[in-house]
């Protein structure tokens, strides 16, 4: 077994928790809470290109690609200075030994084609260093603007061929931006690529919007709106701008999200003083109570499968988790831990539920299985709130907020193992995020 193979090997364990069975009889427990694994040493040159302008984009794909692997905890992008074999050609194996001696265990060699003045080919061929074999090749056709996300593409490629899993770079975040003093913060609608690259304003800014959350087809997004002083519901398409109010509530409504086939709209509605979840059919614009609880029920979220919604209830007393199905039957209690919970997001793999949980003045980012078992808080701190899933399920992101009438609000992120925590570049302060699915 070549040393790429033994660290996949033990990668795949750590990434399912799984155990398993091994030729000597003994079984081997992973705790991904630990996160204990050594990086996959990865080395990607630049792009090869025949032009300046070509080899300048190679440099900057392999920036990118470089970039993203790094930044998910998974491998360790060696420094291109250390490079001993210059390629001349991806066609023909690389002197393996060059590679051996910087310790890479992976090498990904790409390169550059003009076919014309508005298309590209991009390829790159992912090798297993000490096997000396190739392990995938792949040709993407772009146009040369579209290059930062044919880099995202190629990260997503490696990812899966070296994990098992589909990767979550080539993948959106909208989020609210934030300026000015605490006491009187602007809020704007705000959409940028996974990493951070590429920020744009969804909207003017002139009225406050609130819990921005993606449809499953990644083009349009629900969020809350206090136009007219009055909270309403909004459908916004990316691509064209084209905005429509989703109905006309009567009481206050908050928390929207959409169902994963994206037909109906589940939020919570003030009525008489008694919050309760809702259901709208986008279709037909008919609305059902799932909840009649005098208890306040909110922050609701679809199953991947749409046939259960996760929810924030105190109906015990205090904020706690509870599923139902989607029609609002069979309500079960699945939190039971010390503080108080809120806004629960069932993990896109089905298997995990996030959560935000406060107690001793503080709040973190916690998982729990889908009954409530094996709950596990990731992150610490004054304020963190409002985690979202990556696409794949494998990452989180949140809100950040410091403590103090200046206190800055930031995005970060977090593994499932707790330790690979990172700050997510923003144009400035930013809540509320909220991941896309893969982009198609």
């Amino acid at each position: 077994m070549t040393r790429l193979t033994r660290i996949l090997f033990f990668l795949s364990l750590w990434l399912f928790g799984w155990f398993l069975s091994l030729p000597a009889q003994a079984q081997l427990e992973i705790d991904i809470s630990k996160g204990n694994l050594d990086p996959v040493q990865i080395a990607v040159p630049d792009f090869l290109a025949t032009t300046s302008s070509e080899r300048e984009l190679g440099a900057q794909i392999a920036d990118v690609i470089r970039a993203d692997l790094e930044r998910s905890g998974l491998f360790k992008a060696l420094d291109p200075a250390s490079f001993l074999e210059t390629q001349t050609n991806i066609d023909y194996k690389p002197t393996f030994a060059d590679w051996r001696v910087i310790k890479a265990d992976a090498l990904v060699s790409g390169r550059i084609q003009t076919e014309s003045a508005s298309r590209i080919l991009v390829e790159f061929r992912l090798w297993d260093v000490f096997a000396g074999q190739q392990l995938k090749g792949v040709r993407f056709a772009t146009t040369p603007e579209n290059w930062r996300r044919t880099a995202h593409k190629a990260s997503d490629a490696i990812y899966e061929a070296l994990t098992g899993e589909s990767g979550y770079f080539d993948s959106r975040i909208v989020f609210i931006d934030e300026r000015g003093p605490k006491t009187n913060r602007k809020k704007r609608l705000a959409i940028m690529d996974q990493d951070g690259e590429n920020p744009i304003y969804l909207l003017g800014g002139d009225d406050l919007v609130l819990t921005p959350r993606f449809s499953p087809n990644s083009q349009t997004i629900v969020y809350l709106s206090y136009e007219n002083s009055d909270p309403n519901v909004y459908l916004l398409d990316i691509e064209t701008g084209r905005r429509e109010r989703l109905g006309d509530f009567p009481g206050m409504t908050y928390a929207p999200h959409l169902s994963p086939d994206g037909e109906t709209l589940i939020f919570t509605m003030a009525r008489r003083g008694n919050s309760d979840i809702y259901a709208m059919d986008l279709r037909s614009r008919s609305t059902s109570r799932l909840t009649t609880d005098p208890a306040i029920d909110v922050s609701a979220n679809y199953s991947p499968d749409g046939k259960k919604i996760v929810f924030n209830s105190d109906r015990g007393g205090s904020p706690q988790l509870y599923t139902m199905d989607a029609d609002g039957k069979n309500v079960k209690r699945i939190s039971f831990g010390k503080g108080r919970y809120s806004a629960p997001v069932w993990s896109p793999r089905g298997d995990k539920i996030a959560f935000t949980r406060s107690g001793g003045g503080k709040f973190g980012i916690g998982v729990m299985d889908i009954d409530g078992k094996n709950e596990r808080i990731l992150t610490d701190s004054y304020l963190d709130e409002s985690p979202t899933w990556s696409p794949n399920g494998r990452v989180i992101i949140f809100s950040r907020e410091y403590r103090g009438v200046d206190g800055r609000r930031e995005v970060w992120s977090v593994d499932l193992t707790g330790q690979n925590l990172r700050r997510v570049e923003t144009p400035g302060m930013a809540s509320d995020p909220a991941w896309s699915p893969l982009l198609q």
